[in-house]
């Protein structure tokens, strides 16, 4: 296989892809969509979290009832609620009469105990205010974890992680939202649409009937299938630097560049070469399209199983947190790649030894 000629149809597919007036006129929506990614970020996040628009909601009245402790305190310190303690039974009865927006039970069990503490939540079903109301105690109900686990700690075996949080963020479900949705969904974006354009690389050759041309010329089918995968691979590091320079640009700062690079690069061919075996074997758009679509869901819920996947790295990576093990699962990810690129260099070969018989 001679470098020069699978670079030679890499910039052939380039060309084409400038050529094609859809795709640029996507890039460009998608460079004009990042120049105002705030906006797209308060707008998203305004969904995930309800009370990041905390002027629209405030003053519920909310029932308490159970055994004394510091979570009461805590609902009143927000300034959100206004806690009324009751039995348990009057308060379930005034929040069905809409009353109450929601009622918070504590058990009597001690903070220092050994059994967990189970509080007991009831809110109005099918309201929209029930959604508000529970994001707003959820926080409560969070801080008053922290002491119980601060009251039990002394049974901890492990050492917890710790995320770096920065101190001038917003808020943390800002940051949760920011770094541990949108920035891995916007850096694996390109990975998943490269693998499509792959699958468009070789079936239009079957399609336009091109094939046979390009194998008229010195060029071998490797050669081209090779050609054509480069060209697909190079846009994923060019994209997902594109979204970090924007992203940054917009105030989000991402930590780790090369190393995120790294990672969704080699995650990104894995994607590659699973569509490219689809076209290769169906040699049709639609029905290699059908399948690489099928096995990307297969194999992103396979993933996603892992601890130590490509995504939760890049979250670690991008906010500056501790990932030790990421160098162990990039050679993990290329060792798979290595392997995949095995078969699939082994399945066009024999392609193209059962087309010149």
């Amino acid at each position: 296989m001679k470098p020069r000629h699978v670079w030679t149809i890499a910039k052939k597919e380039l060309r084409g892809i400038g050529n094609e007036r859809t795709i640029v006129l996507a890039i460009l929506l998608q460079v004009f969509i990042a120049m105002f990614s705030s906006f797209l970020v308060v707008g998203l996040t305004s969904l995930y979290d309800p009370s990041s628009l905390g002027g629209m909601s405030g003053g519920y009245a909310v029932g308490y009832a159970g055994t004394d402790s510091p979570l009461a305190d805590l609902l009143e310190e927000k300034g959100d609620f206004e806690v009324y303690r009751m039995d348990l039974s009057e308060a379930v009865a005034a929040l069905q009469e809409r009353r109450l927006a929601a009622v918070v039970y504590v058990p009597d069990t001690p903070p220092d105990g050994t059994d967990p503490v189970k509080i007991t939540l009831y809110t109005l079903k099918n309201d929209i205010s029930a959604s508000v109301t529970g994001v707003k105690i959820r926080e409560a109900m969070e801080a008053y974890e922290v002491m119980l686990r601060e009251a039990r700690d002394d049974r901890l075996t492990a050492e917890p992680v710790e995320i770096a949080v920065p101190a001038d963020v917003r808020g943390q479900s800002f940051f949760i939202f920011v770094y541990g949705l949108l920035v891995p969904l916007l850096l694996f974006m390109p990975a998943i649409i490269s693998a499509s354009l792959i699958i468009d690389f070789i079936t239009e050759e079957y399609s336009t009937k091109t094939l046979d041309t390009l194998l008229s010329t010195p060029l071998t089918f490797t050669e081209i299938l090779w050609g054509k995968v480069l060209a697909a691979w190079v846009l994923v590091p060019l994209q997902a630097g594109a979204w970090i320079v924007l992203l940054a640009a917009n105030g989000i700062a991402i930590r780790s560049t090369l190393a995120i690079l790294l990672h969704v690069s080699a995650a990104s061919l894995v994607l590659i070469l699973i569509g490219a075996i689809a076209a290769l074997h169906y040699r049709e758009r639609t029905s290699a399209q059908f399948v690489y679509s099928t096995a990307l869901v297969a194999v992103l819920l396979a993933v996603l199983a892992i601890p130590g996947n490509p995504a939760n790295l890049i979250v670690l990576l991008a906010a500056g947190s501790p990932a030790p093990l990421h160098g162990a699962a990039l050679v993990g990810v290329l060792t798979g790649t290595a392997f995949l690129a095995i078969i699939t260099d082994r399945y066009a070969r024999r392609l193209a030894a059962r087309a010149a018989q």
